[in-house]
This record gives C-alpha cells, structure tokens and sequence, in this order.
C-alpha cells in the first residue's frame, strides 16, 4: 500500500529579520508565558491557565501530528534567536488545495508587523510552492491586531461569518481574509 497523504515540506523559511522554524524543547518556556498572556488569552481558545505541559504537548505531539497528517504545519517566529511567537497552516484540504493561517505574538514583540510579514511569507511558501490555491485567515470581530496583520499580508476581506469560533468568554463571529494564487500572480505582474 502507497503513502496518499500530502504533507508540508518540513523545512525552515528565512526572512530578512525573522526566521520560520519547527518548534523544539528548547521552546517550550517562551511558548508556555507567551499563551499565559491575558490578549493571547483572550481571543486563542486556549487552555486557561495555560501549563508547561501544555506548551509540551504543542511542541512534542500537536505540531510533529499535524506535519504527519498532512493537515498543517506548525513554525516557531524567530527573532533573534528567540521564540517571538507561532504561526501554522491549518485545517487544510489537498483536494481543495486550501488552507487557513494561524498566529499569534508574544507581547514584546506586537505592534511591530511581525504577524503580516509572517503570514505573508508563509502564504507566498504554501502558494508558490506547496500547491496550494487558497490560504484564509480567520479573526475574531474585534481582534483589530489580526485584522491588521491580515490586510498588511495582502489578504483581502471576505465576510463574516456567524457563530463561527469560540474564545473563553463565548461564541463569535469570524472575518474571514483570503489569498489566491491569481492574487499572488497579480501582485507580482
């Protein structure tokens, strides 16, 4: 019997001033304070509190099965050589060629338009060279960070959909942004 899984390369994307990298054990500390952080809480589903052994669990077991899978690919943002926050492909349909984009930043380094040229880097990889023809990203109505990071990612709004996520204060509606190869093609014509 053949392997029929796709799954993402599983390889580093380098920027000039960051790095997209596998999480690793070494990363586990940053990741567990940055998830603690009350606006990571409040928008990420997270669990609260937010453990070590969560941040283990992320990092040992969620991120190696979503490579497997083929339903995603789990990045560590590296600045510096530190863990300046996390951004995955995920949910992702091989058929469809779609995928979606999540992110979130550690409180040092917000406000700095890490998360938009994070995601555009990782969009431009899974457009250009993974296959794929759609990527999202979905934020919480009032999550004007992500909304942000979206736009300056080259991703257009799409809509809003209802009752489509959850934070620990309850159900919320979702923006939905998204970028196309046929975008990609036209930024670069």
């Amino acid at each position: 019997m053949t392997d029929d899984i796709h799954r993402f390369d599983d390889h580093s994307l380098p920027s000039d001033d960051f790095g997209l990298r596998a999480p690793c054990a070494s990363d586990i500390d940053a990741i567990t304070q940055a998830c603690r952080d009350a606006l990571t809480q409040k928008w990420l589903p997270l669990p609260n509190p937010y453990r070590w052994a969560d941040a283990q669990r992320y990092v040992e077991e969620f991120a190696p099965s979503q490579l497997a899978s083929g339903n995603g690919i789990v990045r560590v943002i590296e600045v510096d050589g530190e863990v300046a926050g996390v951004i995955d492909l995920k949910k992702t349909d091989w058929r469809a060629a779609t995928t979606e984009i999540g992110y979130w930043v550690a409180p040092a380094y917000r406000g700095k338009g890490l998360a938009g040229r994070a995601s555009a880097l990782l969009a431009d990889w899974a457009l250009r060279e993974q296959g794929m023809q759609r990527v999202e990203i979905r934020a919480a109505v009032g999550n004007i960070g992500s909304a942000r990071a979206a736009k300056a990612a080259g991703f257009g709004y799409e809509g809003c959909l209802r009752s489509a996520g959850f934070t620990h204060a309850g159900r919320v509606d979702l923006e939905v942004y998204g970028r196309t190869v046929e975008d990609l093609a036209r930024r670069e014509a």
